[in-house]
């Protein structure tokens, strides 16, 4: 296996703060890889690292097998495309294109050849005349992935690419971004915050919080099986629901301050959990039938699809396709598959069920960070 990316105990330290902590991490060549995560969780840092743009302080850091430690980043042969398209105003987009190619000492005629078959891959064709501030924000994005394209570059390195488009134009770009990877086999590296982003474009996601890799993997392994209750609500949209719980008597039932819900499978008599339930896992029944009533407190209508909240302490979420005609104040119930149930325990950790409550619930071993994680196809 051909790992285009390794990364091995890396440390970077500013100062005292410690900014990115004993990350292990390999990519394969040509794998699609999210790095995703609330701000200031260290996967911009990560990038840069990657880039040259930041000098880790500690651990190892190879690209194609080469180890980058102390190469400068424009002997790295990565390509960055930044949040800002970073283009030169004053250049057309002809220019930008071929600008890179231009200070290497490629002649006027080749790299005009290579920026027409960039821009023909692109939609640039009509637009190599223009100057940027003549593009709009999703032109801009092109030309920028265009002048990463044409450098060949053994990764690409996406930078939050999509963060200063409207909502339209991000749904087309990552559509975009995603098939130009598939056509360059390209290995791509890319940073959001938006969970939705990772989960549609990425082959792999890496769930970063604090400087540590909380979890990796497929985008949905990491939906249905979340390693911590972290990475459960950052992944998925609406967010899932948590609720504090204690395991009945009978070790089947989880008791909720508005009602019990069945667990399926036993666990330890008296053991505190988190249930957590995702708003399109819960099925709305009429009032008295199902494991428990709530009053609703909103509804929320897109058309499409009704969002409704419970005026209970914590609120659930509950997602119902269509436009329904439940308003503030009804009383509902709520239909709950024992399967889709995910349980926390007090340290956030998931818990895995059992059939017997001796020595109480298991955990289920999280994904270790110690060692490099083998991200690929």
């Amino acid at each position: 296996m051909t790992f285009q990316i390794e990364l091995n105990g890396v440390n970077k330290f500013y100062g005292a703060y410690h900014a990115l902590k004993n990350i292990d991490l390999a990519i394969e060549k040509g794998s699609f890889v999210a790095l995703v995560g609330p701000s200031g969780c260290g996967k911009s840092t990560l990038l840069r690292s990657l880039a040259g743009l930041e000098k880790i302080t500690t651990g190892e850091m190879k690209i194609a097998g080469e180890r980058m430690n102390d190469v400068p980043p424009r002997k790295r042969d990565v390509a960055m495309v930044f949040q800002s398209y970073a283009l030169y105003p004053h250049m057309t987009v002809e220019e930008n294109l071929t600008y890179s190619l231009r200070i290497r000492g490629v002649k006027k005629a080749e790299a005009r050849k290579a920026a027409e078959e960039v821009a023909a891959i692109t939609g640039l064709t009509g637009l190599m005349r223009r100057y940027p501030r003549e593009l709009s924000g999703g032109q801009r994005q092109r030309v920028a992935m265009s002048r990463a394209i044409i450098r060949h570059p053994k990764a690409f390195l996406f930078d939050e690419p999509l963060s200063n488009l409207d909502a339209a134009l991000r749904v087309h770009m990552r559509k975009e971004i995603r098939a130009l990877h598939d056509r360059l086999h390209a290995t791509s590296v890319y940073v959001t915050h938006d969970q939705i982003e990772a989960m549609t474009m990425a082959d792999h996601v890496v769930v970063m919080r604090d400087g540590v890799i909380e979890q990796q993997g497929r985008p949905l392994d990491l939906y249905d099986r979340p390693a911590n209750r972290f990475v459960a609500g950052f992944i998925g949209s609406p967010a899932m629901n948590f609720v504090p719980a204690t395991v009945g008597e009978d070790g089947r039932h989880a008791v909720l301050d508005f009602g019990r819900l069945t667990l399926g499978e036993g666990l330890a008599p008296g053991t505190a959990v988190t249930v957590g339930i995702r708003p399109e896992h819960i099925r709305m029944v009429p009032a008295g039938e199902g494991d428990f009533n709530i009053p609703v407190n909103t509804v929320e209508s897109t058309g499409s699809t009704t969002y409704v909240t419970s005026a209970t302490q914590p609120e659930l979420t509950v997602v119902e396709n269509g436009r329904g005609a439940l308003r503030s104040g009804d009383a509902i119930g709520l239909a709950i598959d024992p399967a889709q149930l995910h349980l926390f325990d007090g340290d956030g950790k998931r818990i895995e069920k059992t059939h017997g409550s001796v020595g109480g619930p298991r955990r289920l071993q999280p994904l270790e960070t110690a060692r490099p994680q083998r991200i690929g196809v």
